[in-house]
This record gives C-alpha cells, structure tokens and sequence, in this order.
C-alpha cells in the first residue's frame, strides 16, 4: 500500500505536512532535513524541486529554491540523494514541481526513479488534468505514485469533484491568504472556504496550504479540514540555521503545540 494511504488509514485530523525545498538551505541537506522533521513528528514531508520559473510559488519559496539550483540542485541529484533514505525514514514522501523538467527527464523514467526511491505522490501544479487523464494516468498506477491536484477558492464545484476523483492521498487546497509574515490568523472568507470544503465530503483527505505559518493558523485549519502544508514558515526558520536538528524540532514544537492540546 501506498505510504499516503498507510497515513490517511491511520490517522483522520491534524495532519502535518512540512514543504522543504531540495538542496536548501546547502545542497546536501536533504535527506537529514527529512530525517529531522520525521523525529520531530510530522506526517508527511513535501519535497520542492527547485525550477528556474515556479509559477506558483511565493517569493520566499522562489528564492530558496534560486539558492538550491545555485548549490547545484537538479532532479538527477535529488534522485541519487534520496536512494538510500528508505532506510531511515518511513513516513511519505511528496515531490512537488514542474512539468517541463519532469518531461525532460521522460515522464516514465522519472516516475519509475520515484517508485525506486520510495516517492509516495507527486505535485505538478502546471500539470492540466485532462492531460493527466489522457496521458499520464496509467503511468502514476502503474508505479504506484498519487497524483495530488489543487484547488483554490475560485474552483467551481463540479472541477473539485472532478479533481478529487482524479486525486490519490490528497487534495491540496490553496487558501487566499498571504504566503509571507506572521499572521493573526485567517479571515472570514477563508473561514467560508475551509467550510465548503468540508461539506463537499470529498473521498480525499483536504490539506490547506499557503497561508499556514503558526500554531494558531495550523489550528484553524484543522478545524476544518484533515490538515495543513506549512511551507514559506518552515524554509525562513532554515534560513541561517547553525543547527537544523534543533531548528526543525522547535518549528513542529511550536506549530503542533496548541493544536494537540485543543484537540484532546
């Protein structure tokens, strides 16, 4: 069984999913990265693959990942740093990125590479769905990698059924607000999002992402929904870190605190 599933079994609320980019903040920092945020409790870890025009990320992200392509990221030497991580870390394992590398490299043989490594899901947001259908569909069950789509605030009802019939693990929802600075805490519209979402009933876990920065964000969120991505939060907490172990322990510490102790 696929890792994603494994988790989403076991475990309904509170999920914690921690975006690190690849090759930040030093090229061979990956794996211990990892290795940290799973000894410090998070569920499942999303893995950036830094690309010279990331649409969809926020400055903060698009500039980690400049630093780790200028530390000599690619996916090649991602895939040979992950070879041996199976042997350590057990929790799932999420590459999020682009669609032109990943066709570069041949989409066969990259997700082939996944499967070997031991990648559980796949996040291409430039990836269009009718071209997942057609294309790529067979391809993800045949290596047994989930495809996770996003949704927004503006997404029509009928895309997001769509988009969660098409979704393994999870779907990954993009709230509006702000990717950078402390916030106090999400406002009313984003409150109404989070609540549709979760009439819906999807068959997918929801994970909201953007926007997730402290416990208290990462607490509303899963008011509402199965989890949250905290992302921009966690790559500034590395930024200039003299010691990741600790630095990763303390970011889970403070964003799980309040949570685990409301949802006793």
């Amino acid at each position: 069984m696929n890792r994603l599933d494994q988790l989403f079994n076991s475990k309904k609320e509170n999920i914690l999913n921690i975006y690190c980019t690849a090759g930040y903040p030093n090229l061979e920092d990956t794996t211990s990265i990892i290795k940290a945020l799973e000894n410090s409790g998070v569920d499942l870890v999303e893995l950036g693959m830094p690309y010279s025009d990331p649409l969809a990320d926020g400055p903060t992200i698009q500039a980690s990942g400049t630093e780790a392509l200028a530390n000599g990221m690619s996916i090649v030497t991602l895939f040979e740093q992950l070879k041996d991580v199976r042997k350590e870390v057990k929790l799932p394992l999420v590459l999020m990125g682009y669609l032109n590398p990943v066709l570069q490299y041949g989409v066969e043989a990259f997700l082939k590479q996944c499967q070997q490594v031991g990648v559980d899901g796949l996040i291409l947001p430039d990836l269009p769905l009718y071209e997942y259908e057609e294309a790529y569909q067979e391809l993800f069950e045949q290596y047994n990698i989930h495809p996770i789509f996003l949704v927004t605030p503006l997404t029509p009802v009928e895309r997001i059924h769509k988009i969660d019939s098409l979704s393994k693990g999870f779907v990954y929802a993009v709230s509006t607000a702000s990717t950078t600075g402390k916030q106090s805490g999400f406002g009313q519209e984003q409150l109404t999002y989070f609540q549709r979402l979760k009439d819906l009933k999807l068959n997918n876990p929801i994970l909201v992402g953007f926007g997730v920065a402290d416990h208290q964000t990462y607490s509303t969120v899963c008011d509402y929904v199965n989890g949250a991505v905290v992302g921009s939060a966690f790559i500034r907490a590395l930024k200039g870190s003299g010691n990741l172990e600790k630095t990763v322990e303390d970011f889970v510490t403070m964003l799980k605190a309040t949570t685990l102790l409301e949802h006793r």
